[in-house]
This record gives C-alpha cells, structure tokens and sequence, in this order.
C-alpha cells in the first residue's frame, strides 16, 4: 500500500489535484489555469499539504508547463515529482495505438481508472475542453477512439467564425426534455446544438458497440460531465475524478 501522495491531472482548461492517503483518494480540489496565469502557483500551493511522499501527474499542457509546475511543487513538497507516460500496456489496458506515446496520457490514465472499476467492456468519455470517446473491450484491449471540440469549443468556434453568432455563456441554461430541446434564442439554440452534438456522438458510440456484441458500461469524467450527464440519463456511471483514480491505480500497484 502506498504512503501519502499528491495526484494532478493537469488539462488544458483547468488543473486537478487530490490526496492520496493509504490507497485512497481522500480530498481534491481544482484551479484554473487562468488563475495561475493571473496570480501565480501561491493560489494552488497554499491548498496542498507538505508531508507528501510521491507525486504522481498526468499531463496535457505542455512541457513548459510542466516543468513550471515541477519545480514548484519540488520546492513545497520537497520530493521527487513523476509524470505519467503512455505505454504500450499496463494495469489491465493494452493500447491500440503503433505508436502508443501520440495517445494523450489523460486518456490512458482514465481508461486504466475505468478498468479498475470494471472488468466488463467499457466507452470512456472524458467531457473537458475536447471530448474523448474510448472504448475498452473485456481483455482490456482499446479497440480505439474518437476525439471531437468540447462544448466550449464549439461554441466559440462558432462565435469566431461567423458574423452573427455572438459568444454563449457558460453559465447559461441547458436544454430540458422534449420540444425544449429546440431553443427560441441564438445562444439558447448553440448551447441545445452542441449538447446535441456531444450527447449525440456517445448514444452512437454505445450504439455501435451494442450492434456490435458488446454489452458496454459508459464511465464519464471530465468537467462538462455532469451537463452531460442531466441530457443523457440512463445508467452512466459518473466519475468526475476518474483520472486521479487512474493514478492511483498507477500508484497503489506499483507499491
């Protein structure tokens, strides 16, 4: 059993963290990368305990980034601190990829935190500023994926390339059931459109792998989950950490 470690999953919207104590992940908490642009990593660090003994991060932001973000966390935590890597296969999950190192390393990491929770055939859907569609067979075999714009990019990619689309607020309201679906506002209309479009690409995803023999559980995670998660309904499992729990996968195991 692992000691006391910090977990980051670091996107490109935002930064994870959470502390894991004995083998479970105890407390966690989040910040944006525009906060830490703005005012510097003291917003992030004055969350986070010292009496660490590992760190363990899955990043996507870039190496400049991570080199920021090892040395600050070297200074307060007085550790040596990992990054996650891609592999060919490892805790139950074998990619599918040639090359394995072009796979995002979030995606690895939340598929092999999906598969500790299940050994049945699997579609990950991680809803942040891109939505990854993975799907893991029950030999732990990724059978592949798919990658679409998030719900914020796609509503401001229609806002920059058109004249007449103006920006859509975040904290706007979604769509509800039935003839609700079909807004009487532009914005209202770009926020039912590309929650259509994402709720959309997971139904025909769990479609297909249906259709195809695989009787699939759908794990979601990522930052737009829980809207999501109100339009589609049904038995989806709902794991907003589920990155961490990957490393903590990663962690525990390799104690």
């Amino acid at each position: 059993m692992t000691g006391k470690a910090l977990l980051f999953d670091v996107g490109n919207t935002r930064l994870k963290w959470g502390v894991l104590n004995d083998g479970r992940i105890a407390r966690t908490g989040s910040i944006k990368h525009e906060t830490l642009r703005e005012s510097g990593f003291s917003p992030l660090t004055t969350r986070l305990p010292r009496d660490i003994e590992s760190i363990l991060i899955s990043n996507v932001a870039g190496p400049g980034f991570a080199a920021r973000l090892t040395s600050v966390l070297g200074i307060h935590c007085n550790v040596d601190v990992r990054f996650a890597r891609t592999a060919t296969s490892s805790f139950g999950v074998t990619n599918s990829y040639r090359q394995p190192r072009r796979m995002g390393v979030d995606r690895w990491v939340a598929m092999i935190g999906a598969r500790a929770e299940s050994k049945s055939s699997l579609c990950v859907v991680d809803a942040g500023t891109a939505v990854t569609i993975d799907v893991i067979d029950r030999d732990g075999l990724h059978r592949g994926g798919q990658i679409i714009p998030g719900l914020h990019m796609m509503a401001a990619s229609l806002a920059h390339e058109t004249s007449d689309i103006g920006k859509t607020s975040r904290s706007g309201k979604d769509p509800g059931s039935g003839m609700d679906l079909f807004a009487n506002t532009t914005r209202g209309a770009v926020r039912s459109g590309t929650l259509s479009a994402v709720c959309g690409a997971i139904e025909r995803a769990a479609g297909t792998m249906r259709a195809e023999g695989f009787r699939s559980k759908i794990i979601l995670t990522g930052g737009d989950g829980s809207r999501i998660l109100a339009q589609l309904g049904g038995s989806i499992l709902h794991r907003p950490n589920l990155v961490l729990q990957g490393l903590a996968r990663m962690l525990v195991d390799r104690s």
